[in-house]
């Protein structure tokens, strides 16, 4: 298994790399069409529960405006989300910035998604793994499936991992991206999962 953990790392880190590399292009013109639609800064950084339920940053771009009411709050995500911010969440280009954590090691290509660690409960096992940029959850039905369900699809994942298992949800989450399945247009932010309350 530790021999298939250094596989799994190397394969993280040779695509990741690849990928920035690839992407760069892309990468530059989501930061200017950010400032224009968002504002500074183009990017979202949260603090996530990573392996063994360490903290990092996860690093995305935004989808949404910084617009606050009279009284000085957020507006609701509702009012905040731009079309290009929408555009972005349903083609999952927002997430090409999390190609960073992989290569520093915060995250892998596949694994449970990261909970905000305001939204930590208790200890599970998805936290024995990294968390990833796509997984089992993600392609099963991304934001259609209950909180529930996500956390099951997640620990199905952790007690079944093996690199066959990566290397189909990875096939699987290019048709989820290419046809955009599991985008639920009346829903305009995914909620996250929540742990194990």
């Amino acid at each position: 298994m530790k021999l298939l953990n250094i596989i799994k790392r190397l394969i993280d880190i040779l695509v990741s790399t690849f990928g920035l590399l690839a992407f760069s292009p892309i990468f530059l013109i989501i930061i200017g069409l950010e400032l224009f639609f968002h504002g500074w800064p183009p990017f979202f950084i949260q603090s996530r529960l990573g392996l063994h339920e360490r903290i990092f940053k996860i690093i995305k771009f935004r989808s949404m405006t910084n617009k606050r009411g009279l009284d000085g709050k957020l507006l609701s995500d509702a009012e905040r989300l731009t079309t290009f911010g929408w555009f972005l969440r349903s083609t999952s280009l927002d997430e090409i910035p999390n190609l960073l954590n992989v290569l520093r090691g915060e995250m892998s290509l596949v694994g449970p998604r990261p909970i905000p660690t305001h939204e930590y409960h208790q200890k599970t096992c998805r936290h024995e793994m990294r968390p990833g940029i796509t997984g089992w959850a993600q392609v099963s039905g991304r934001n259609l499936i209950s909180l529930k369900e996500k956390r099951a699809y997640d620990v199905y994942y952790v007690n079944n991992w093996s690199l066959w298992f990566d290397f189909k949800i990875l096939l699987k989450t290019i048709n989820r991206v290419l046809t955009r399945h599991g985008i639920n247009e009346k829903d305009v932010t995914m909620t996250e999962f929540m742990g194990n309350n």
